[in-house]
């Protein structure tokens, strides 16, 4: 068998050899290329699927104890490990995690409504929806709290969205109209309707597309853009007459889908 290692040893030896006749005698330098074999690293076997299922059991009392234990631990270094455990206990373990909106760290607020969102914790919904209503509540948490909700159980939402839409705080309102357009239901549209005469403009505008995404009513033409809130009354209004002579046999369509490009 050829070993390649010494003929590489004895190339190399030899280039510095020449290199340095080369310099003593000016002459040139004459070199050989080799090529060391290549072996291709073994294929990969196949690993079969092991994720581990959430957790349908009710909880142990060692096991209560344990997921108690995880709620401090939604904020800092380990909070993406105790979310994950939670989300590994499942639903028997929402009650639990639901007690985390009541805690002092607006992170551990935060993290549990996102926890819920990934456990899929529908019982966790009208929790949310208390959150969601809360005034003293910050806004970041607040707004996640509607969002979260609306994605578990949208038949909740109403009553969240029409609290939210009063709020004095302008992002809580813009909030509330924007996640409306997710509620297919009858029961948001007389709230977003009276936002189209929100003070704040951007606040209106989420109204209003959310009221055309919903009912697909065309309005007269209105430069919105530039409109002031004495213009969104008067166009507001437009809204109203709309909704009182079709709201009894009016029905939500259904959601348009994307066209396919050819």
């Amino acid at each position: 068998m050829i070993n390649y290692a010494s003929i590489v040893a004895i190339v190399f030896s030899g280039l510095v050899g020449a290199q340095t006749l080369h310099a003593s005698s000016d002459q040139p330098v004459r070199t050989w290329p080799i090529q060391i074999p290549y072996e291709a690293p073994p294929k990969s076997q196949d690993v079969p699927d092991v994720s581990v299922p959430p957790n349908k059991n009710p909880l142990s009392p060692e096991e209560l104890k344990r997921t108690e234990a995880l709620l401090p631990l939604l904020e800092g270094k380990q909070e993406f490990w105790a979310m994950g455990e939670f989300v590994h206990l499942g639903e028997p373990a929402v009650p639990v995690l639901v007690q985390a909106l009541a805690m002092p760290s607006p992170r551990i607020r935060y993290n549990a409504i996102e926890t819920l969102l990934m456990m899929k914790g529908v019982s966790g919904v009208p929790a949310l929806i208390s959150t969601a209503k809360e005034p003293g509540e910050i806004p970041r948490v607040r707004e996640h709290a509607l969002r979260v909700a609306v994605r578990l159980d949208v038949t909740k939402a109403p009553e969240a969205i029409e609290v939210m839409a009063k709020d004095p705080n302008p992002s809580i309102r813009k909030a509330a109209a924007f996640e409306a357009r997710y509620v297919r239901q009858k029961a948001v549209i007389p709230i977003l309707i009276p936002m189209v005469s929100d003070d704040e403009r951007f606040v209106a505008l989420s109204a209003l597309q959310s009221l055309w995404i919903l009912t697909r009513h065309e309005t007269e033409f209105h430069d919105w853009d530039t409109s002031t809130k004495q213009d969104r009354a008067v166009w507001s209004s437009e809204w109203t007459e709309w909704w009182d002579a079709n709201k009894e046999n009016f029905e939500i369509p259904e959601p348009q889908r994307p066209k396919r490009h050819s």
